[in-house]
């Protein structure tokens, strides 16, 4: 499995090995510690993931999902890919006092690649399907808790998140918001109100 650290700290892409043939193909996507001297995710990330909780999701062409971030602690570290489909999938820096606040990074998620992409507890996660039926699934260190749970804008000019206008087709997209997302704050609304989480510096031991 290869690996590369995205420009916002604490966020990682993984792309798979996959094994295939005239009967299908098969790949692990999540591998601890590595194999055949490849890296596992501990050895990448410097960090372990406890799985606490696993969810899956299922989007129309359009559909966009977040800005999503959790209160920490104890934070939401989540480990995400896309098993049918494909997605923009969105890391944003909302940590006040980190080297890259308020800086987004995206890797495209598709069912060709099978890439996955883990964000560290305090970072902002979204998502933009690009196709009908585009199915997400991740691993998360802390089950939900809507109490905890915060959003920012994911049109937020501020932010400035360069969302594709069309799908995997080549056909446009019209951007489908919950009302929830569709009524988060902006990032400068969250910083003004005290719910962004704050950096820490990340253990490498």
């Amino acid at each position: 499995m290869e690996y590369r650290e995205l420009k916002v700290e604490g966020a990682w892409e993984f792309t798979p090995k996959q094994f295939g043939d005239d009967r299908g193909v098969f790949l692990e996507w999540f591998r601890d510690p590595g194999f055949a001297g490849s890296p596992g995710f501990s050895a990448a990330t410097g960090r372990t993931l406890d799985l606490a909780q696993a969810n899956c999701s299922v989007s129309a062409a359009g559909v966009l999902r977040g800005i999503h971030f959790a209160d920490v602690p104890p934070g939401q570290a989540k480990y995400v890919t896309c098993v049918r489909g494909a997605i923009l999938d969105v890391v944003v820096d909302l940590r006040e006092g980190s080297p890259t606040f308020g800086q987004w990074d995206s890797v495209l998620l598709d069912d060709v690649d099978r890439r996955t992409v883990f964000l560290s507890e305090g970072l902002g996660h979204g998502f933009l399907s690009l196709e009908d039926n585009s199915t997400v699934v991740y691993l998360c260190s802390s089950g939900y808790d809507p109490k905890r749970e915060h959003g920012i804008h994911p049109l937020d000019s501020r932010v400035g998140i360069e969302w594709p206008v069309l799908g995997r087709d080549g056909s446009p997209l019209d951007f489908q918001l919950s009302e929830k997302d569709a009524a988060a704050p902006s990032l400068t609304q969250a910083r003004d109100s005290g719910v962004l989480p704050t950096y820490r510096e990340p253990n490498r031991n």
